[in-house]
């Protein structure tokens, strides 16, 4: 057991643009309080890692984000636009790479990815040109007439990819993106992370493989039945030599305060 004396800690002032803000942000089910007033900024161009066990909120707090779930109460802002107030501006400049393949499965490569730029709005000329390209840089042309139920799991993920980036938005969020993958394509998708991140997007990463986080990210938040306990630079968590890991299993098995 880690000593107790690593506490969570809030992120530091900075004059960072920020890409998403979430202020208080409450989310119930009946008399169950999924997220209880979190508060979260993840300022433009960073690598944001989301973290928690299963059931902690992550979930929840993405669905509200990207307009999936209501808010209970709170607000986000994604690029200064609210997800509530101008729900299809805000979900424009997003991004989603989710978990589960939620997809039609007897569609082909190349048409959920038409389907999905046409849905924000790419004309046919720009669609063909923004799916020709997806499609080689994830190493997908050979497999573009493919049936999505056809593909393997490495190649339904890549899709899934390929998808969250097809309108070119400036937050992506990717829910355990290699999850099912094999240690070469992992390799593969980390670069890519690493590509997008040089290029300026914003990131926020969440996954159960925290060697991949505490590889790929400079931040990292961790949810905790459905409050924030723990928020800060990746360095921070780093201290007397213990990896992300062994911080996090102490933060989350010490968190008697919302036991």
């Amino acid at each position: 057991m880690l000593k107790q004396s690593i506490q969570p800690k809030q992120p530091s002032t900075t004059t960072k643009t920020p890409m998403l803000v979430v202020e208080s942000l409450v989310k119930t089910y009946g008399k169950s309080t999924a997220v209880d007033g979190i508060n979260l900024t993840v300022e433009k161009g960073s690598f944001f890692g989301f973290l928690g066990p299963n059931g902690a909120g992550k979930s929840t707090t993405i669905h509200c984000i990207t307009g999936i779930a209501k808010l209970t109460s709170g607000t986000i802002t994604v690029g200064g636009v609210g997800v509530v107030e101008d729900y299809k501006a805000a979900r424009k400049k997003i991004g989603v790479a989710p978990q589960e393949f939620n997809t039609d499965f007897f569609g082909k490569t190349w048409e959920i990815l038409d389907f999905m730029a046409g849905y924000y709005g790419l004309d046919t000329a720009a669609r063909q040109k923004r799916i020709a390209a997806l499609l080689a840089q994830f190493d997908l042309t050979e497999h573009k007439d493919k049936e999505f139920n056809e593909l393997s799991g490495g190649l339904k993920r890549r899709v899934m990819l390929a998808r969250a980036l097809v309108h070119d938005p400036e937050l992506l969020i990717f829910d355990e993106p290699t999850a099912g993958v094999d240690v070469e394509q992992r390799h593969d998708i980390w670069q890519l992370f690493r590509d997008l991140s040089a290029a300026g997007k914003t990131i926020i990463l969440t996954s159960h493989y925290l060697e991949e986080v505490e590889m790929l990210c400079d931040r990292v938040a961790i949810i905790n039945k459905g409050w924030i306990i723990a928020d800060m630079q990746k360095s921070d968590f780093a201290t007397d030599g213990n990896s992300l890991e062994q911080v996090y299993l102490d933060i989350t098995r010490n968190d008697t305060k919302h036991a």
